[in-house]
């Protein structure tokens, strides 16, 4: 077998054997085995909610066991049909068979990330915050290239951008800002950007053209439907208004219309201007702090499972997740997977899928991986 071919099975050998794991395969098939009989069930829909749960649980196995088995079969096909054609001597054969192989490698791997957002709110829209973090006008500006960056990820897969929040920088980028993603899968590809990004550049601000490092911090919750009840007590609540300004603010900012909630027992802080009426904004922030907290209810689960937790931390060193370097030479390096751009400019633009797969596949295996940082 060519060497390049063996590059291929392996790649997607790995990618099946992750996700039969995260299936769990054996009860994946018994379960699958429990769900067929009850669809069969003539009363199933005395229950319309509950059907809707077994059928949605249904598909999502019945796709999952299929979709791995089919490129199992095909790549043994595949590697039947090479092996035949190297006895023979058929060097045609051979390489469509590669190309095959290669085409499937893809497909296994689009195929186990779509299967790792099975999450309980990985299909719902979400919130994304970007914070600067200390240095000024540095961090402020890296703090708006992140949210550009988040912008054009999300316009890539077709998802709709909304500025829920923006606070301007005193000279320069932003202090703060809200993004709300709305797409398919929208919050199970962004939870995995949670945590510090740094950049290292020479600084345009600096008339001496030294290098800078900066900080800013991403915060990621999903956005949750009435199915999911939160109860808040009034009392724990603190509720200021100010008046809107910045990017979405410009039209309203008449009024202190721009609504801030405090949650006194958390701490946890939102806010929203997007809209011209104060009471509008304030069911947003309400809705924003109800998937603040429902996030840290998931957070707190996956802590018990799995005995970590990237909780939020200091902007600053020592918890970041991911740097970007500009000077003196170009990379982008992910601190949890050891994934490695070479093209800090496409990754700026929005090019973050294989940063997103290579951490949603840690957190199915567990497996942590010792990376240095780059200078």
């Amino acid at each position: 077998m060519r060497a390049e071919a063996q590059t291929h099975i392996d790649r997607i050998e790995a990618a099946l054997e992750l996700l039969r794991r995260f299936l769990d395969w054996d009860r994946a098939l018994r379960r699958l085995d429990e769900l067929n009989a009850r669809v069969e069930d003539p009363t199933l829909w005395d229950d319309p909610k509950k059907a809707q749960e077994v059928m949605r649980e249904r598909t999502r196995l019945d796709q999952a066991i299929g979709a791995t088995r089919a490129i199992q079969q095909e790549m043994d096909d595949t590697v039947e049909l090479m092996e035949m054609a190297e006895a023979e001597g058929d060097n045609a054969l051979v390489d469509e068979g590669v190309a095959q192989l290669a085409a499937l490698a893809a497909r296994a791997d689009e195929d186990k990330v779509k299967a790792l957002l099975a999450g309980e709110a990985d299909a719902n829209d979400t919130y994304l915050e970007i914070h600067a973090g200390a240095g000024g006008t540095e961090s402020q500006d890296w703090a708006e290239m992140l949210q550009r960056m988040y912008m054009r990820w999300a316009e890539r897969r077709g998802m709709k951008v909304e500025v829920v929040d923006y606070h301007a920088g005193e000279q320069a980028g932003i202090k703060s800002a809200t993004l709300l993603l709305k797409g398919e899968n929208a919050y199970g590809y962004a939870k995995t950007e949670s945590g510090v990004h740094r950049l290292v550049r020479i600084s345009p601000y600096d008339s001496s053209a030294r290098r800078h490092t900066s900080f800013s911090s991403v915060w990621v919750y999903p956005v949750i439907d009435d199915n999911i009840d939160i109860e808040i007590n009034e009392s724990d609540l603190k509720i200021d208004t100010y008046r809107a300004s910045g990017a979405g603010g410009q039209h309203i900012n008449t009024t202190d219309s721009a609504v801030r909630i405090t949650h006194v027992p958390t701490g946890i802080i939102v806010a929203c201007q997007n809209q011209r009426s104060q009471h509008k904004n304030k069911a947003e922030a309400m809705s924003m702090l109800k998937a603040r907290m429902y996030e840290a209810e998931l957070q707190r689960r996956e802590a018990e499972a799995s005995a970590t937790h990237a909780s939020k931390s200091d902007i600053g060193w020592g918890h970041q997740i991911r740097s970007y370097v500009l000077q003196p030479y170009q990379m982008v390096k992910d601190l949890r997977t050891g994934i490695v751009s070479t093209a800090p400019d496409d990754v700026l633009d929005g090019a973050l899928d294989p940063f997103m797969a290579a951490a949603l596949s840690q957190r199915v295996t567990g497996e942590t991986v010792v990376v240095e940082d780059v200078d």
